[in-house]
């Protein structure tokens, strides 16, 4: 399951951020924000117009991403294997 797929309120576990080219800049910095792979991270709220951004909460911290930037981030739910 991807962040982008994740429903308000749910809370998940990251498996890993997706590099789309070599040293790709976005999933750097996602990665330095914190979205590294054993870290919870909720879906607290979507943008009215075709739920875009997302509000993300990872620990007490709180992003703003794009749905784009929320794909790259590969997720397991609770009581996931893989």
């Amino acid at each position: 399951m991807r962040l982008s797929e994740l429903l308000p309120g749910n809370t998940a576990v990251v498996r890993e951020v997706e590099d789309v080219g070599s040293a790709d800049p976005i999933a750097r910095r996602l990665r330095d924000l914190g979205f590294v792979a054993g870290e919870p991270v909720k879906l607290v709220a979507q943008g009215p117009v075709g739920a875009d951004p997302l509000l993300v909460q990872i620990g007490f911290t709180r992003f703003a991403l794009r749905r784009s930037e929320a794909a790259r981030v590969q997720l397991q739910t609770a009581g996931a294997n893989s």
